[in-house]
């Protein structure tokens, strides 16, 4: 069995979006796209100036966004009548398909917020598909649990912790692991898949071959292979995200992403016109 090593260790890049929310991006700037996975950003500050204006309203079509709260509150509310409060633990898995308008808004004026967002890519049969969510509550997410670590499967199996995420076109896994000092997780990829760790706290040593330091804040990607194993040198905390590629070329343009030019200038066209929602009775 091919064992798992780092193929590059990358500091995330500072930056805001929405109403001047700060942000530390990894996938959208290098690399700019890690098929099928087109932007990460992490998102956390305890200063609410640094989040307050929050994301208003704006459109997505052709993707799929995950957003996951680790701590703090977010209210949203989208062109479908959808609408619901994010509290620390919750995932909000949206596939926006044709078109969504919607926005994500901190319901709280004071504290820390901490999330991350991530962005799927989807096939080209299934971007004009109708919007459809997710809802994934903190109570209710599965968790494997022992001396050495927590797994928190967000999508995906670990032992007998599952993910309601279901035939999805990707086969995504997205497990929140925290592990003690010293101690190792291990997990079996699909060889299929493109994988990576972001690495929010702690120190880890990933594979069996020498890399530089992976410390605090990091995106590392993983080359393929099939036997993941990471060490903590000390208490750590990791997103371990996986996916399988979709090997279509895409074209990008703000909050769309299609795999034509003609297909963006599309959405915008749609979305300026008033054309953009193609189906009201989606309900949260």
């Amino acid at each position: 069995m091919k064992s798992i090593e780092v193929a590059k260790i990358i500091d995330p890049i500072p930056a805001s979006d929405g109403a001047g929310v700060k942000l530390k991006r990894s996938i959208g700037f290098e690399p700019n796209y890690f098929d099928p996975f087109l932007m990460l950003d992490e998102f956390g500050s305890e200063n609410k100036d640094d989040y307050i204006g929050g994301f208003p309203p704006h459109p997505h079509r052709g993707i799929e966004t995950v957003t996951y709260m680790l701590q703090g509150e977010f209210e949203h509310e989208d062109s479908t009548g959808g609408k619901g409060r994010m509290t620390s633990g919750d995932v909000q898995w949206m596939k926006t398909g044709s078109g969504i308008i919607h926005s994500e808004m901190p319901a709280m004026s004071e504290g820390r917020l901490h999330g991350f967002q991530l962005w799927v890519n989807m096939p080209a049969k299934l971007k004009m598909s109708k919007p459809e969510y997710i809802y994934i509550d903190s109570d209710k997410m599965q968790i494997h649990k022992d001396n050495d670590k927590q797994v928190k499967v967000i999508a995906g199996k670990f032992e007998n912790a599952e993910s309601p995420i279901k035939k999805h076109n990707v086969e995504p896994i997205y497990f929140d692991v925290e592990i003690e000092k010293n101690k190792e997780f291990n997990f079996r990829l699909p060889l299929t898949h493109n994988s990576f760790i972001y690495l929010i706290n702690g120190e880890v040593k990933i594979g069996e071959q020498k890399h530089d330091k992976a410390k605090d804040s990091k995106l590392v990607l993983l080359a393929n292979g099939e036997k993941l194993r990471v060490l903590a040198n000390s208490k750590a905390k990791f997103l371990l995200i996986s996916g399988k590629p979709i090997g279509e070329e895409i074209a990008r343009g703000g909050p769309f992403v299609m795999n034509t030019k003609s297909e963006i200038l599309q959405a915008v066209q749609d979305y300026h016109n008033g054309t953009f929602v193609k189906n009201e009775s989606n309900k949260n």
